[in-house]
């Protein structure tokens, strides 16, 4: 008994590192001082501060709820231990559980960026390779939905371009949920894959790339202020697989923010106003990231325009001759492929979270 109760005692020591980590208690207080605002009936004089409330409260009670409750758990097994000696095995697998939530809990500590508690907007572009690019860009978007799906993030499709043969030439979707930014972050950059092409009639080994672009989205628009004299907005008809028109409206929208060159269009089938609302986000999520990195000198990496090529890859795809995903910057692997595809994704993530503090 004496050593469950070191080992219960050590989780306890963890959430109190946590604690200091987090500032328990400055979270809590801004919760109750929310949970007052809200209670308010005045406060649905303005809908959108309202919401950005109840989302500001819902983020920091995730922060902290979940350490609360492992803590109040454990503290009540420790009282239980010094009253019922005979119940070792049950509290065995007790504390096991908790050393596996804990764990969980700690990895969630990595995710301390400003943003990256948000959702984030995903953009893939296929790029070298053809049609082998464009149906490996389909095969990115599939494993970040399916990544999306077994983490219960939510998903909206914003735009999609189809590829002449097969495949996707662009897809634009938003990730939601907790840490959905902190956690995709870690895929942003060119992809790489390797295999025997099902578009050659010679099978021969062709090699395709793909970029995933990963952008917070801005809850607030004032987190990212952008002056109207600093864009250029275009609008034009949208146009369908094989440049044929899918709209008779000019529902397309292309914004070019003039200062650093950054362009940003949608066009699906959705209004005018809605597109131009998208590209809005999506700009700001681009400058801000570009903010956050300080790279406003490298430009490219920020833009569709980062060159999806040779030498530029973060991870590598092979399917042939041998089967292996390598992280280039982790050195992380994983020779299981087709599990990588289907969206097991969560050690390359936290790889690079890992990496990145050290």
């Amino acid at each position: 008994m004496d050593k469950l109760q070191i080992r219960a005692q050590q989780i306890l020591d963890e959430i109190t590192k946590a604690d200091l980590k987090l500032n328990f208690s400055e979270i809590s207080s801004e919760v109750q001082r929310l949970e007052v605002e809200i209670s308010q009936p005045e406060i649905w004089n303005n809908p959108q501060n309202a919401q950005t409330k109840i989302r500001s409260l819902a983020s920091l009670k995730k922060k902290i709820d979940p350490w609360n409750i492992l803590r109040a758990q454990v503290e009540d097994i420790l009282e239980l231990m010094e009253i019922s000696e005979d119940l070792e095995d049950e509290f065995s697998e007790q504390i096991d559980a908790f050393e596996v939530e804990l764990e969980k809990l700690k990895k969630d500590l990595l995710f301390d960026g400003e943003f990256d508690s948000g959702d984030a907007i995903v953009r893939i572009t296929s790029g070298v390779g053809g049609t082998d690019a464009q149906d490996f860009a389909e095969m990115l978007e599939r494993m970040y939905l399916r990544w999306a799906e077994k983490n219960d993030f939510k998903t909206e499709q914003i735009e999609r371009s189809i590829g002449e043969e097969a495949g996707i030439k662009t897809s634009v979707f938003e990730v939601g949920g907790l840490n959905a930014y902190g956690k995709l972050r870690s895929e942003n950059g060119v992809h790489r894959l390797v295999r025997i092409s099902p578009f050659n009639s010679g099978g021969s080994r062709e090699t395709s790339f793909a970029l995933a672009e990963v952008l917070p989205k801005i809850a607030t628009p004032e987190d990212v202020k952008i002056e109207e004299k600093d864009l250029r907005v275009d609008v034009y008809r949208s146009s369908g697989k094989g440049g044929q028109g899918v709209n008779t409206t000019d529902s397309a929208v292309r914004i070019t923010h003039i200062p650093t060159g950054i362009v940003v269009a949608i066009q699906n089938e959705r209004s005018q106003t809605q597109n131009k609302e998208t590209a809005m986000n999506i700009l700001r999520g681009k400058l801000l990231q570009m903010k956050l990195e300080q790279r406003a000198a490298d430009l490219n990496e920020l833009q569709a325009g980062k060159s999806a090529d040779w030498g530029s890859q973060i991870r590598n795809y092979v399917l042939n001759p041998y089967k292996l995903v390598k992280d280039t910057r982790t050195k992380y692997e994983e020779k299981d492929v087709e599990k990588v595809l289907n969206g097991e994704i969560d050690g390359f993530i936290y790889a690079f979270l890992e990496n990145s503090k050290n």
